[in-house]
């Protein structure tokens, strides 16, 4: 009988082991799949031509918010045309902030400004 039980004992070991990796692999797979998007950085997005310039763009801050614009007259324009400081995120069609949003870079370097993480994730998925 002890001999038996020391089986079992092993066999339950071996069991429970086998159960964690397969748990710990679909687990991995799991973060893979849902792994987190990385928004552009909003100082390199003039948003006014909604651009991905790669570079450093000139802050502007207006109404406690930033902005970026590539030059003077982009600069100006954002300060005065609240039309160049919104856009609409491309999935729910909500207009967003665009010194508030998730920016996505698009073809050609397009700046996409979406409302959330969220948001972007489900356009991404679109797109495959």
């Amino acid at each position: 009988m002890p001999k038996t039980l020391k089986t079992i004992a092993v066999l339950l070991v071996l069991i429970t082991g086998f159960f964690y990796a397969a748990e710990s692999i679909a687990g991995k797979a799991l973060k893979k799949d849902s792994a987190t998007i990385q928004s552009v950085k909003p100082d390199i997005v003039c948003m006014v031509n909604d651009e991905v310039m790669n570079k450093p763009q000139i802050k502007v801050p207006f109404e406690g918010r930033i902005y970026y614009g590539c030059c003077p007259a982009c600069v100006s324009t954002l300060k005065n045309d609240r039309s160049m400081r919104y856009s609409k995120d491309p999935v729910t069609g909500v207009e967003v902030d665009k010194a508030k949003a998730f920016i996505l870079e698009g073809e050609n370097g397009a700046a996409l400004y979406f409302q959330s993480s969220e948001t972007a994730r489900k356009y991404l998925a679109s797109k495959r």
